[in-house]
C-alpha cells in the first residue's frame, strides 16, 4: 500500500509531449520556432478572417470606388484605414490577403488529404499484395512522374471544365482545383508507403497475423499502416507548400478559383495588371504573403524530416 502511495501519478499528454525528443528538437531550433509562429499566425488569421480582417473586402455594399488605388498608410497619399492600401475596386489589400490565404489554405489542405489518402491506400495495396497489382500501380506512378505536376493539374482541370456545364464552372471551381492538385500529388506517398510496406510485411508480427488467419486488409490497416505513417507526415507537410504554390500558379494563369472567391494567386494576377502603372502594392503584398507562408511551411517540413530521421539523432 505504501509503495502505491509513493508511485508518481501518470503524466498527461502535455507533460509527455514537453519531455519528448521531438519537442526538445523543436525548442532548440529558433528558426523552426519562428516558422511555426508565423504559420500559426497566418493560419489563425485565415481561419478567423471575418473577425480578424479590418474590412469585408468582398461585400459590394461596403466598397467605395473613390477609395481605389490608395497607397499604403505610411505613404504620403495613404489612408490610415487601409494599412496596405487598396486595389482597383477600393478593397483593403490586407483584408483581401487574409481572405485569400483562407482559400489558398483550404485548397492546399484538402488537396494534401486527397493525395495522402490515395497514395497511402495504393502504396499499401501495392507493397503488400505485390505481383501484377504492384506492377500496374507502380507503372502508372512512373508514367505520372514523367510529367510536371503543374502540367498534370492543368490537364485534369481542363478536362473537368470541359465535362462540366458552363454555368457550373464557378460553383465547382474549388472542388475541381482540389481534385486536380490531389490527383497530381499521390505518387510520392504511394512510392514511400510501398517501400516501407515491403519491409514491414516481412517482419514477425505480420507473419504471425497471417498465420492466425487475420484478413489481409485488416493486417494492412491495423498492423502495417501505423508503422509506415512517419515518412507520410513529413511528405504531407512539404506537399502542403507545393499544393499552395500549385494553386497559386493555376489561379495566376486564370484556371484556378474564380474572382468571386480569390486566393493569393488570384490576387497576384489581378495586381499584376497594375504593377507597371505604379500601384505595386496590389501585387507585391499578396506575393510576399504567399512567399512567407510557403517558406514557413517548408521550414517546418525540413525540421520534421530531420527530427524523425533516426540517423540524425
Amino acid at each position: 500500500m505504501a509503495e502505491q502511495l509513493r508511485r508518481p501519478w501518470p503524466r498527461g499528454m502535455i507533460g509527455r509531449l514537453l519531455d519528448s525528443d521531438l519537442f526538445y528538437s523543436f525548442s532548440r531550433s529558433p528558426v523552426t520556432v519562428l516558422a511555426a509562429l508565423v504559420t500559426a499566425v497566418m493560419m489563425g488569421a485565415a481561419a478567423f478572417a471575418p473577425w480578424v480582417a479590418p474590412h469585408t473586402p468582398f461585400d459590394l455594399a461596403t466598397l467605395d470606388l473613390l477609395d481605389a488605388f490608395l497607397p499604403p498608410a505610411w505613404m504620403p497619399d495613404g489612408d490610415p484605414r487601409y494599412l496596405l492600401g487598396t486595389d482597383d475596386q477600393g478593397r483593403d489589400v490586407l483584408s483581401t490577403i487574409i481572405y485569400g490565404a483562407r482559400v489558398s489554405l483550404l485548397v492546399g489542405f484538402a488537396a494534401v488529404f486527397l493525395a495522402m489518402f490515395l497514395g497511402v491506400a495504393l502504396g499499401l495495396v501495392s507493397g503488400y499484395m505485390g505481383g501484377m497489382v504492384d506492377a500496374v500501380i507502380m507503372r502508372i506512378a512512373d508514367v505520372q512522374l514523367s510529367f510536371p505536376t503543374i502540367l498534370i493539374a492543368l490537364l485534369i482541370d481542363g478536362v473537368a471544365r470541359g465535362l462540366l456545364p458552363r454555368d457550373m464552372h464557378e460553383e465547382m471551381a474549388i472542388y475541381v482545383l482540389i481534385f486536380a492538385i490531389g490527383i497530381s500529388g499521390w505518387v510520392q506517398y504511394a512510392r514511400t508507403v510501398r517501400g516501407s510496406t515491403l519491409v514491414e510485411k516481412r517482419k514477425e508480427y505480420v507473419q504471425a497475423a497471417q498465420v492466425i488467419g487475420i484478413r489481409p486488409w485488416l493486417i494492412m490497416l491495423r498492423h502495417v499502416l501505423p508503422n509506415v505513417m512517419g515518412p507520410v507526415l513529413v511528405i504531407g507537410t512539404i506537399h502542403l507548400a507545393i499544393a499552395i504554390i500549385t494553386e497559386a500558379t493555376l489561379s495566376f494563369l486564370g484556371v484556378g478559383v474564380p474572382a468571386t472567391q480569390p486566393s493569393l494567386g488570384t490576387l497576384i494576377r489581378i495586381g499584376n495588371d497594375f504593377l507597371f502603372s505604379g500601384e505595386w502594392w496590389i501585387t507585391i503584398f499578396p506575393g510576399a504573403a504567399l512567399a512567407i507562408l510557403v517558406l514557413s511551411v517548408n521550414l517546418l517540413g525540413d525540421w520534421l524530416r530531420d527530427a524523425l530521421n533516426p540517423k540524425l539523432r
